[in-house]
């Protein structure tokens, strides 16, 4: 169990106390989340010209936002920004020591966060001659990716023909360096809960509804996105509200030892 919060930015020319106030309710999202991971925590963003910064520490949230570095890089963000995302870590395989295994992580062009795990990681980065930089299972999303982006923008049906070879559980948030105005969000069988704000032209998400109604002063004009599970949504910096859904599959399974769903013994 990890959580997963964050901002996806539309084209807006934000004055600095709306940028501000949105940093707040990230930092917040982020606090709440700290539940759901504690062995490490982890932040990143992306501007349209391709720049990014990511920090990531084996320390639990409340911590990381106290850290100098932290707050350099939230107020580096500017109105080229198209995504802020942060990780809290609950360590499953990969020691947080290591802090390639830790959230985001930049796997070639693509930096993403995951929530879940793949079960036949090590079987498909064998299989399908993949690199690997850490030891994590959720690399293997962020790989996949990277290789169906052979020109900086992931292909939707390469991507998500890949992912049904995945075994296990995911939702997940990423998007290529090559291409920062795409954010693609894989909303699978873990649970990820998006609002969308006309007036600030911006999309907020967490693992929990409950992270993004603390983290909001007031919830009117943030409309709740009703995104069922197995959907990959494609949303676009110059088009935020524009989204594109699409189904995607792969094969679901809570827990390693048990049946994936819908196979009876």
């Amino acid at each position: 169990m990890c959580g997963q919060v964050g901002i996806i930015f539309g084209q807006k020319r934000r004055r600095i106390a709306e940028r501000e106030y949105l940093n707040e309710v990230f930092i917040r999202m982020l606090l709440c989340s700290e539940e759901r991971g504690p062995h490490a925590s982890g932040m990143a963003w992306l501007r349209t010209d391709g720049d990014f910064r990511l920090f990531k520490r084996p320390i639990r949230a409340h911590r990381l936002v106290r850290e100098s570095t932290f707050h350099e890089l939230m107020a580096e963000m500017d109105n080229q920004t198209t995504i802020l995302m942060g990780h809290t870590r609950w360590r499953t395989r990969g020691s947080e020591a290591n802090s390639r295994n830790n959230h985001p992580i930049r796997s070639g062009i693509i930096i993403g966060t995951h929530n879940g795990t793949i079960y036949n990681a090590n079987y498909l980065f064998r299989r399908l001659g993949l690199p690997r930089y850490a030891e994590v299972d959720s690399e293997l999303l962020f790989r996949l990716a990277d290789r169906f982006a052979p020109d900086g923008t992931i292909h939707g049906r390469g991507f998500r023909k890949a992912l049904r070879l995945c075994r296990g559980q995911m939702s997940a948030v990423l998007a290529s360096m090559l291409d920062p105005g795409t954010i693609t969000v894989l909303k699978g069988n873990k649970p990820l809960s998006l609002r969308y704000s006309r007036k600030h032209r911006a999309v907020l998400y967490a693992s929990e509804p409950e992270y993004i109604e603390a983290a909001l002063d007031d919830l009117r004009g943030w409309r709740e996105l009703e995104i069922p599970p197995l959907t990959m949504l494609t949303i676009r910096h110059e088009a935020l509200k524009e989204w594109q859904s699409r189904p995607f599959k792969f094969v679901c399974q809570e827990r390693k030892g048990t049946l994936p769903e819908g196979v009876k013994a």
